[in-house]
């Protein structure tokens, strides 16, 4: 569990929101709870302090959208579901990053996503929202919507567990092309499990 977060999802807190999502009173509170928690998210995946704040205040800005329209279920955990829309707003800035600083000899992109898988898989990010069972169905959608290659990279390293130097040896790509190709998958991945959910 992460100690930045408060143990249990203020319910009452979520249900004035959504009663008043025009409250400043209440999205003040909302920010003093869960804002030093995704920061704390976001440093632990590798981010500077000035990014990490960057992006901190990109979920917020996508919070105040998303949760008046949330619904709220007790028996999942609103934690899981905050840490994968953080993770969301992560992927897209390290990829904005690495896009920028591709081919410059850059290598702190490379550390920043080095720094996420060394410390999380695939399934323990998505676990605490999504089924396994889903999960395996977008696998096979997925599969079939991206390169060979693309895939490749992703099965070597996120289901078979090889490390994305061996992984980009036996493919004969750069390692940046591996992080990137697997990051790449797990974005479709999870739309591709939240479309199934909404479906579901």
């Amino acid at each position: 569990m992460d100690a930045v977060l408060p143990d249990v999802t203020r319910v009452s807190l979520l249900d004035r929101l959504q009663a008043d999502p025009c409250c400043q009173a209440s999205w003040g509170e909302f920010v003093a709870v869960y804002a030093p928690a995704i920061r704390h998210w976001c440093l632990r995946w590798g981010l500077q302090p000035s990014d990490a704040d960057d992006v901190t205040q990109a979920v917020l800005v996508k919070l105040t959208v998303k949760l008046p329209a949330f619904d709220y279920d007790p028996t999942r955990s609103f934690r899981g579901w905050l840490k994968t829309l953080t993770h969301h707003a992560w992927h897209d800035f390290v990829t904005d990053s690495a896009r920028r600083l591709r081919g410059s000899g850059d290598s702190g992109v490379l550390a920043q996503l080095h720094s996420l898988e060394a410390r999380e898989d695939l399934e323990t990010r998505v676990a605490a929202a999504f089924d396994r069972e889903l999960l395996d169905v977008a696998i096979d959608r997925v599969r079939g919507r991206v390169a060979a290659a693309t895939w490749s990279a992703f099965q070597l390293t996120a289901l078979d567990g090889l490390s994305p130097a061996a992984a980009a040896d036996r493919l004969g790509i750069g390692v940046s092309r591996v992080y990137l190709a697997r990051h790449r998958v797990q974005k479709l991945l999870q739309e591709e499990v939240a479309a199934l959910q909404a479906t579901g």
